[in-house]
């Protein structure tokens, strides 16, 4: 029995000595329970490196916990067996005596309700605190989105400015604008990107590579790969990740965010949002130094607010539309998408030379940036009208960085349309143009960008026109789509029949295209 009655869960994702339940409760007030869970390895089929970044991480800050005086009972996988996380926190509160928990807020609807059913069966005394580590709350996130019809990133992400202070010059924001996307929508010189400075990379320690062996032994069948692991683990390796992001990479990734080219898999962007979303990061600490290299020019203002906004705004606007509309938003399918997810996800065996390069990555480094996640392999879920619970447990399990609050509204609402533009103003589509403008993906592929039908006729291309097709009257109804009507209204019978012909030959031979 434990010599307190109180214990304070630590999820997987908040992974901080600030954690709101560890500031309340000091060593010897409460003992800590953290637990490994074969359930929530397998809720999806998850990709190996996000398996081991979780653990890998989850147990060094065990041993920094210990090191400052806390009892931690944790529970690995070989102890844990088929017991879900929950259950395990039951098992320990009956074993220790504990008859209250405290615990930040889960960053999962389904936890949170699991917890709040725990805490009436096993009549134990559980206090959720709200978690610091956010910028919003929940309840000042759904208090401001009660004042609109229709919630924008962009007017939240204004009032988070004006809020903190951030890149703001007084009453004014810094550059005299808000938003400096369009300075950041740069594709790479036609030569190629050039050198590009690597991120931080780190070798795996002794606890990193236990975790490999029991990742391969417990999950050998799941997805990806260890073999290029690199990511930070501990708060330490995080902040160097970030400062060589600040120091060397910052200053071109405003302009390349957006760009693509084959076998470069990190472009110029930051990689810390694994960090971040396990909480080895703040959010602020990492603004307040981008915000610092602009001060001190070393980098332009189209980068740091390109950057910041990420973090400031759609981080921040993706937890609380998450937090206002669960659990609905995990059914939505306002498309009436009905196709499912051809098996070439899992491999990267396709012709499609943007699809292959972007999965393919994703299966080695558990990693792609945000165009190549939204307008490569999101464009085309949605154009090809794949059924949305499957994309997004897809995207929940191969990215090292996806929890659910982040990744969910990020590809339902965003990528799929799924919620029927419930914070967007219109689907986010587009040809292959798009893609051979933005990489090289289009060169020396089997198909022509250029073509909707044909032989040589792009996926991408033929899905773009036949979704215009399909959905042409929503299309025209909304300003901002308006001329996607109008383009596929100039298409006379015939060439209507040809498309409609080359889109349903495409469903059909999906697989192997």
């Amino acid at each position: 029995m434990s010599s307190t009655h109180k214990a304070v869960v630590v999820l997987g994702d908040q992974l901080d000595l600030n954690n709101p339940a560890l500031l309340a409760n000091p060593p010897g007030q409460a003992d800590v329970l953290m637990v490994e869970s074969h359930v929530e390895s397998t809720v999806v089929w998850v990709h190996k490196a996000r398996i081991a970044l979780f653990l890998s991480a989850m147990r060094h800050f065990a041993d920094q916990l210990r090191q400052a005086g806390y009892t931690v009972h944790y529970r690995s996988l070989n102890e844990t067996g088929k017991r879900s996380l929950v259950g395990e926190v039951e098992l320990l509160c009956q074993q220790q005596g504990y008859s209250e928990l405290d615990m930040a807020e889960p960053g999962e609807w389904r936890l949170e309700q699991e917890f709040l059913e725990l805490a009436k069966t096993a009549k134990l005394k559980l206090r959720l605190l709200e978690d610091t580590h956010y910028l919003c709350s929940r309840a000042e996130f759904a208090k401001w989105a009660s004042g609109y019809k229709q919630m924008r990133m962009e007017y939240f992400y204004r009032e988070m400015r004006k809020r903190t202070g951030v890149l703001m010059d007084s009453a004014e924001p810094a550059g005299g604008k808000w938003n400096f996307d369009a300075d950041n929508r740069s594709a790479f010189p036609k030569a190629g990107p050039g050198k590009i400075e690597p991120p931080a990379a780190f070798e795996p320690d002794d606890i990193t590579q236990q975790v490999f062996a029991e990742v391969e032994q417990y999950f050998g069948d799941h997805p990806g790969t260890l073999a290029n692991f690199k990511w930070p683990v501990t708060r330490e390796q995080a902040l160097q990740a970030l400062d060589r992001f600040i120091e060397i990479r910052f200053a071109n990734f405003g302009t390349y965010q957006d760009a693509m080219w084959t076998n470069t898999p990190f472009g110029w962007h930051s990689l810390v949002s694994s960090s971040i979303n396990l909480h080895l990061l703040h959010p602020l600490e990492v603004i307040q130094k981008a915000e610092a290299a602009f001060r001190e020019n070393r980098v332009d203002v189209a980068s740091a607010e390109g950057f910041i906004r990420q973090i400031l705004g759609w981080r921040e606007f993706m937890r609380g539309v998450y937090w206002l509309d669960m659990p609905k938003m995990r059914e939505d399918n306002a498309l009436k998408a009905t196709r499912d997810l051809p098996k070439w996800f899992w491999t990267g065996q396709t012709k499609m030379n943007c699809m292959k390069d972007s999965i393919g990555q994703t299966l080695e480094h558990a990693y792609a940036h945000h165009i190549q996640r939204l307008m490569v392999i999101g464009n085309f879920a949605l154009l090809a009208g794949l059924v949305p619970q499957q994309v997004e447990d897809w995207f929940l399990a191969v990215y090292v960085d996806a929890v659910e609050w982040v990744e969910l509204p990020n590809v339902a609402g965003m990528a799929l349309f799924a919620n029927g533009g419930r914070f967007t103003s219109k689907p986010y589509i587009a040809s292959g143009a798009y893609i051979k403008r933005m990489s090289n993906y289009c060169t020396g592929c089997k198909y022509n960008p250029a073509e909707k039908v044909g032989d040589k006729a792009c996926p991408f291309t033929t899905l773009y026109w036949g979704f215009l097709d399909q959905h042409e009257t929503m299309l025209a109804a909304n300003p901002r789509t308006g001329l996607m009507a109008k383009n596929i209204a100039r298409l006379d019978d015939a060439q209507r029949t040809a498309l409609r012909q080359k889109v349903a030959d495409t469903f059909e031979n999906i697989e192997q295209l």
